[in-house]
């Protein structure tokens, strides 16, 4: 890797960690300047524009979450045991040290919903991409008969897509203690639906 390479991973890296505490357009080219300790001309020069820094930091981000929950979670055995990987290496997601403020995807889905524009398509597709994984999961688990085989796939993966959000909320804005216990029984619920078996009432959160 070139030196200017080094830079400009360096730079990436310090930004995500910044956008995750102060959102994508707090991130300028002076802030990140004066954190980096370099002129603002030498850090324009590896991006040229704001919004190319955006989506720069956005694909930090999603090589890091596939390095980190996807590809780990696809070697595990085929089915619903690479479900709950997926599911289970996602929830550690929230908990990288560089991201100091939380999940980046969650912060950057509220900043950019309704702000058209390179980085929020590629937000977008990343989102989309990371459904039509689950999905996948899902259909793979049907496949092996470890779900019931006219189960709604991108149901399931809508339903947990809207649990680790739900949990992501729960935990960093209201401060529940029960958020990682109800998120887990809310996982289990639909991994029991999706076998096709009625969940006991009621759930023991202790």
């Amino acid at each position: 890797m070139s030196k200017g390479e080094q830079t400009r991973g360096a730079i990436v890296g310090s930004a995500l960690a910044l956008a995750s505490e102060v959102g994508l357009e707090g991130v300028s080219i002076g802030v990140l300047a004066d954190r980096m300790k370099m002129s603002k001309s030498g850090l324009f020069a590896h991006f040229s524009s704001k919004e190319n820094l955006q989506v720069a930091v956005l694909d930090e981000a999603i090589r890091r979450f596939v390095e980190i929950v996807i590809s780990p979670a696809l070697r595990e055995k085929r089915g619903e045991p690479r479900v709950r990987a997926l599911f289970d290496r996602w929830l550690t997601w929230m908990d990288q040290d560089f991201m100091p403020g939380g999940c980046i995807f969650m912060a950057a889905s509220v900043e950019l919903d309704d702000k058209p524009g390179p980085a929020r398509d590629r937000l977008v597709q990343s989102q989309k991409d990371w459904l039509d994984t689950l999905a996948g999961a899902a259909r793979i688990a049907v496949e092996e008969g470890h779900f019931r085989s006219d189960l709604d796939v991108s149901q399931l993966a809508f339903e947990l897509y809207s649990t680790v959000q739900g949990y992501h909320v729960l935990r960093r804005l209201v401060r529940d203690p029960r958020a990682l216990a109800r998120t887990r029984a809310a996982f289990d619920r639909l991994l029991l639906n999706a076998r096709g078996q009625r969940p006991p009432v009621p759930y023991d959160l202790k």
